[in-house]
């Protein structure tokens, strides 16, 4: 049997993004104790990570294009690993956001690669497959993130949770060298889009720093002025792109209405989960007392339900288009989001929360793999990388805008379970605004959408 080694490393190589992405999480009172930093120091950690992916995955995903997708694919991995290095020894708050975010520069280098070279490496319906179990096993790894950092902080140190990113990176390299061959954009201009680059990094720093303050609670104006310049910069960003020959952001991609709708769609549903991932964790230790790796466990049906289902709904797109499990995946992942809201102050966990994390389980099972297969094939093969980048941006900023903008509800709430309450109701209404942005915008069955 043929081993499909580029399937492989894909998913390795995503594997640890997607767990930095979430393990850090549930190390962070540990963490802020060691280091003895204030709370807007440690929401940085997470955040300065999430800037850096966020703004520099389009330019991942071009630069893949332009100058071979495994060869930036191998760099971003190695910047990943020797900065995970630097996060395991760093002795102050200040030096961790720093190696933080070069690791986000690392992510943004390798993420969109791992899509780019599925795509360039399968076709058809068994592309589909191949994504769906990709989505599979990042979905796994995503949440059994805070699974695995929260064992390692309780039972060795929080430092532990970036080490192990070391020995995946060594394992990624191997199999690189030894079994995936290069593909690149033969028709792609080889300019590097710096400036939009910077645009795009500047705008989130802004509009991220401004919702950081007004989730501590200091909505004073300068904290409203950084939010209006950000998005004044990103708005600058996006009449640079459209007016340059060579952008990170092609505009081209944007005449396929499936990439339009489905990037949209993106943005509500992840803005959505990704703050509910950030929080859920928050009121099972906080409120309910869970430790942090019963804390983590509590997500494990919605790991279990999307890796089970992943392969089958990623080949749903070839069979019945795109539509249909995409408005569906968004109800289900709406009734999940409000189920979350209405546990008290106690009951048992198979009665509370482990309702809510099957249902968004079954949502997500609905949505992600078709989502991510939707969005590659509305685009040609050459340009999966920068169609990779712009999908993994969105989602990215999606989620980094969310924790932010729903921490202002948590905040203002006279209890965190009221905030944490109205966050979930809030999720649920971006998850099902999702669904009717992918019903009216979606034909009934997607065809591939050429845009060379």
């Amino acid at each position: 049997m043929k081993i499909p080694w580029v399937l492989i490393v894909a998913i390795l190589g995503s594997a640890m993004t997607f767990i930095d992405s979430t393990a850090v999480n549930v190390s962070l009172p540990v963490l802020q104790r060691e280091l003895r930093t204030t709370t807007e120091q440690t929401q940085w950690v997470i955040e300065g990570y999430a800037l850096f992916l966020s703004a520099l995955i389009l330019l991942g995903g071009a630069l893949g294009d332009l100058y071979g997708r495994r060869l930036i694919f191998e760099i971003g991995i190695i910047i990943f690993a020797l900065s995970s290095l630097a996060c395991a020894l760093a002795g102050s708050i200040d030096f961790l956001i720093a190696a933080r975010c070069v690791q986000g520069i690392g992510g943004a280098l390798s993420t969109p690669g791992s899509l780019a070279l599925i795509s360039a490496a399968y076709g058809g319906a068994e592309r589909g497959k191949a994504i769906g179990t990709w989505s599979g096993f990042s979905a796994l790894t995503s949440a059994a993130g805070p699974v695995i950092g929260g064992w390692l902080t309780q039972e060795y140190s929080w430092r532990y949770v970036f080490v192990i990113n070391l020995p995946i990176a060594v394992v990624v390299l191997l199999i690189l060298h030894a079994a995936v061959p290069e593909s690149r954009d033969e028709s792609a201009d080889r300019k590097i889009d710096v400036l939009g680059a910077v645009l795009a990094t500047l705008g989130l720093a802004l509009l991220v720093y401004g919702l950081i303050a007004m989730d501590a609670g200091r909505i004073a104006a300068w904290a409203v002025a950084a939010v209006v310049l950000g998005l004044v910069v990103l708005a600058i960003f996006v009449f640079y792109e459209r007016r340059i020959p060579d952008p990170m952001l092609r505009p081209d991609l944007f005449a396929s209405r499936t990439f339009r709708v489905t990037n949209v769609y993106t943005f509500f549903l992840y803005a959505a989960l990704g703050g509910a991932m950030y929080f859920v964790p928050f009121v099972l230790i906080n409120v309910h007392h869970y430790p942090p790796a019963a804390a983590g466990a509590a997500l494990l049906p919605f790991v279990f339900i999307m890796v089970v289902s992943s392969r089958w709904s990623g080949g749903l797109v070839a069979r019945i288009g795109a539509r249909t499990p995409l408005v569906l995946g968004s109800i289900v992942a709406a009734l999940g989001f409000f189920a979350f809201a209405l546990p008290g102050m106690s009951g048992s966990y198979w009665t509370t929360f482990f309702p809510a994390a099957t249902v968004l389980g079954i949502g997500g099972a609905l949505f992600v793999a078709p989502l991510t297969t939707a969005v590659m094939n509305a685009v040609s093969v050459e340009h999966a990388g920068v169609a990779s980048g712009v999908n993994n941006a969105v989602a990215r900023t999606a989620g980094l805008i969310g924790i932010a903008a729903l921490g202002i509800i948590v905040t203002a709430a006279p209890s965190f379970i009221a905030g944490f309450r109205g966050a979930m109701i809030a999720s649920a209404g971006l998850s099902l605004l999702a669904g009717i942005i992918a019903a009216l915008g979606l034909a009934r069955r997607t065809q591939r959408i050429s845009t060379a």
